[in-house]
């Protein structure tokens, strides 16, 4: 590392990182990674470290980095047109085949799409338009909004309140009134060893109507959920979980959002998570996987029934009251563009189904019998390898050890990058969908041998 240059007092100086600990990296205290390139599944530091992401940044370089054939698409957009407004009916190219690409891959009872910048910014739509449209049929108690614990939809005011997630609460007021968690669908962590899967799926779905009942039906608006927890542990639901939820929503009459900003466009080895578990939403949450992070955009694509009531709102209230000055940027349009058309011509989506198989049962294979490691779960690629201190009691480590972020560092320095999950010793995976057989290999050699470094047996 080059000590106490310019660019590092620089960054400790004037630069305010997100989820930093960020009295420690003002002092120094803590390692900064400043990134000056990337190929495939790889990144490169200043430093000249080359370093394979197994994360995929933040689950989101999905075709993996270094594509010439979205840069190229970029620069031609800029070139041409940098920027238009998508206010009153104004489009571009980009943002017209996009938006109609993006239909072409959703669910057929889904209608239009609406474009933001991230994930957070879609969710905050979302909850915007489920309000109005309740507005509109003349139901103005039904508001409140239905999350789960541990589930992650973005760091807002609205979306910080959405997620189940201690840290995205502590001392900034939320979550907001009006924003109810239920049940996480975590089975390693809410049920007793050895409740099967039909078990714990039932003791879910009596929990959500509980609740739907405490608070009164005709007073829940919507339901939000990701097909698989993601930042809350990357946990797959238990069997028949979606059926089951969907169910209870159709019978009161309560919209579904689900957010597929990290499922989104493969991950799972299908288009969409709500296509692999069987839901049926009434809005779908795109984001990272949209532009495979090339450039920022989001999405929120609203269904057939949804999409009727908000245009008798308009044929009686006048133009819809909602939009960013950079909804529908057409450098981000153009992007996406370029991105989908990646997907489908490497044949990425079937790669991701097929390098996930892999990677679990690799990783399965290499820790799935440690002492310390209480689960190896995932779908499609995501993956994730949970550690406790006793398997055999189900006991967990003490917070304070850090056992994750432990193990994620002792793979970084032996240039593999894995994600310590937030609230629990969980070490996550999320590669580009390019990776291939043998740097999977290269993954999981890293892992076992991290692990065998910080956790001894």
């Amino acid at each position: 590392m080059i000590a106490n240059d310019t660019l590092d007092r620089w960054d400790r100086d004037s630069f305010f990182h997100p989820s930093t600990h960020l009295a420690q990296h003002a002092r120094g205290e803590s390692p900064s990674r400043i990134v000056t390139g990337g190929s495939g599944v790889h990144i490169e530091d200043r430093d000249g470290k080359r370093l394979l992401d197994a994360f995929a940044g933040l689950y989101c370089v999905n075709v993996g980095y270094g594509r010439q054939e979205i840069a190229e698409a970029i620069a031609d957009q800029a070139r041409a047109l940098s920027y238009y407004h998508a206010y009153v009916g104004h489009g571009t190219e980009a943002s017209i085949t996009l938006a109609q690409m993006v239909l072409d891959r959703a669910p057929d009872h889904m209608s239009k799409v609406y474009f933001g910048l991230g994930g957070s910014d879609a969710n905050e739509t979302n909850v915007k338009l489920v309000w109005y449209y309740n507005n509109i049929l003349g139901r103005p108690e039904k508001k409140k909004i239905i999350s789960r614990w541990r589930g992650y939809h973005g760091s807002g005011l609205v979306t910080g309140s959405l997620t189940g997630l201690e840290l995205f609460h502590r001392k900034f007021d939320l979550p907001l009134a009006g924003i109810l968690h239920s049940t996480a669908p975590y089975k390693f962590r809410e049920a007793a060893p050895g409740t099967s899967d039909a078990d714990f799926t039932t003791r879910c779905v009596a929990d959500l109507e509980e609740m739907i009942a405490r608070e009164g039906a005709d007073t829940i608006a919507a339901f939000i959920g990701e097909p698989i927890l993601g930042t809350g542990g990357i946990v797959p639901p238990p069997e028949g979980y979606w059926p089951a939820i969907q169910a209870v929503l159709d019978r009161h009459d309560i919209l579904l959002i689900a957010d597929e900003v990290v499922t989104g466009f493969g991950r799972l080895g299908s288009m969409f998570g709500s296509d692999h578990y069987g839901m049926r939403p009434d809005i779908m949450t795109i984001a990272k996987g949209l532009t495979s992070a090339y450039a920022p955009l989001s999405g929120s694509i609203i269904s057939d029934r949804m999409w009727k009531v908000l245009e008798q709102g308009t044929d009686e209230n006048g133009p819809i009251g909602h939009g960013w000055t950079y909804s529908a940027h057409p450098i981000g349009a153009a992007a996406g563009v370029a991105n989908l058309k990646l997907i489908d011509d490497l044949n990425l989506v079937e790669n991701a189904g097929a390098m996930g198989a892999y990677l679990k049962s690799s990783l399965t294979e290499a820790l799935g019998d440690h002492p310390h490691v209480g689960e190896v779960r995932g779908d499609g690629l995501l993956c994730a390898v949970e550690f406790v201190e006793d398997r055999e009691a189900h006991s967990f480590f003490d917070p304070a050890r850090k056992v994750g972020p432990q193990i994620s560092a002792a793979m970084a320095e032996r240039g593999v990058i894995a994600r310590a999950m937030p609230q629990g010793d969980i070490l996550g995976f999320a590669p580009p969908f390019c990776i291939t057989r043998d740097e999977i290999d290269t993954v999981v050699s890293a892992t076992r041998d991290a692990v065998a470094q910080v956790l001894t047996k």
